[in-house]
């Protein structure tokens, strides 16, 4: 699913005659705040998944910072939607996730406390770039607002 969901957000659509791919989440990013909103969602799935893949929690904050980023840079106009594209949080998460299962490094499910704590990682993060959107539309109206006065 993560594979899936990482090509689908940040791989697409092929440039022709380029080995560069953008994707759904580039092209969503350039609605203001709405856009920002449903890229947040689709890339805290894969990070969902890196916790049911039992990642190592230094791991989870390496994916939660490439969230932030992609979230922060939401809030650059034009210039943001461009970085996006070349930053591509997904990928990078999804080569995270990948390379762990891959070698075998994931906490014991015994581990205690993993659960708890890799869940409430991955919901501070989201909810962090939640609340850096709920900025960024209220700037927008904001804004919008003093320009009609």
């Amino acid at each position: 699913m993560s594979r899936a969901l990482a090509r689908f957000t940040d791989d697409l659509i092929r440039v022709p005659g380029t080995t560069f791919g953008i994707g759904a989440d580039a092209v969503v990013g350039l609605i203001p705040g709405v856009g920002d909103l449903i890229g947040t969602g689709l890339s805290s799935a894969i990070m969902v998944d890196a916790v049911r893949q039992r990642v190592p929690l230094p791991v989870l904050a390496r994916m939660g910072g490439n969230l932030l980023l992609d979230t922060g840079m939401g809030f650059v106009p034009v210039a943001g939607d461009a970085l996006d594209v070349l930053h591509r949080a997904n990928r990078k998460n999804y080569r995270l996730l990948e390379e762990c299962v891959r070698t075998g490094r994931r906490v014991d499910v015994s581990a205690k406390g993993y659960l708890g704590l890799a869940v409430a990682m991955v919901a501070a993060f989201v909810v962090v770039s939640l609340v850096l959107v709920g900025l960024l539309i209220w700037g927008l109206f904001a804004g919008i607002g003093a320009l009609v006065r």
